[in-house]
């Protein structure tokens, strides 16, 4: 995960708040808020990727011996994401390991599925490459809460909110697609050509 400069510098002020806490601007609580969505935005896009892998891999080793070169490259790839083999992918490979790609697959998937079964045998949990879901971040200390204390109103107001982030004076806005390709202009007619009179 890659933070931005601006989200580098909202979590270095948060991890700043952290060991000396003081009440913080409502603009940093936002930017908090802001980066704490797009981490959650991340994590769940994260969990989204690593089914729909899983599920391509299920499919290809479903079409085996015919998808054998995507097969072992969708394998290797979910092994890099912490993926444990499943005994299907097991029998899979020791058909196909005539091949050199695939017998050393199966030398590391065996390594990998005899590492899980003794860490569920032990009682520990297996790693997980994913974290689990974590709870939403509903308020920080500091900011306008600590400083009005009782003057919040009870009952939030039912005006619309802003947008999240305006766009500051120098910064163009994002063109829309007819902006950056306008449509192609038909040429005009040739004017019909003059007939000229032989004198």
């Amino acid at each position: 995960m890659a933070f931005s400069a601006d989200e580098l510098r909202v979590l270095r002020r948060a991890l700043a708040n952290a060991l000396h806490p003081t009440p913080l601007p409502e603009e940093d609580v936002q930017d908090c808020l802001r980066l704490a969505g797009a981490v959650d935005e991340v994590v769940s896009e994260a969990g989204r990727l690593r089914a729909f892998l899983l599920a391509d891999l299920a499919r290809y080793r479903d079409a085996l011996p015919g998808s054998l070169s995507g097969y072992l490259e969708l394998l290797q790839d979910a092994l890099a994401a912490g993926y444990d083999p499943r005994p299907d992918d097991l029998a899979a490979l020791r058909a196909l390991r005539a091949g050199p790609v695939a017998a050393a697959l199966l030398e590391r998937c065996q390594v990998l599925a005899e590492r899980s079964v003794r860490a569920r045998l032990a009682g520990r949990a297996v790693s997980v490459s994913a974290p689990a879901p974590r709870s939403r971040l509903l308020a920080l200390p500091g900011g306008l809460a600590a400083a009005e204390g009782a003057e919040r109103p009870s009952k939030p107001s039912r005006t619309p909110s802003a947008p999240a982030r305006p766009a500051a004076p120098g910064e163009r806005p994002m063109p829309k697609p007819s902006e950056v390709f306008p449509p192609r202009r038909r040429p005009a007619p040739a004017p019909p050509p003059e007939e000229r009179a032989v004198s």
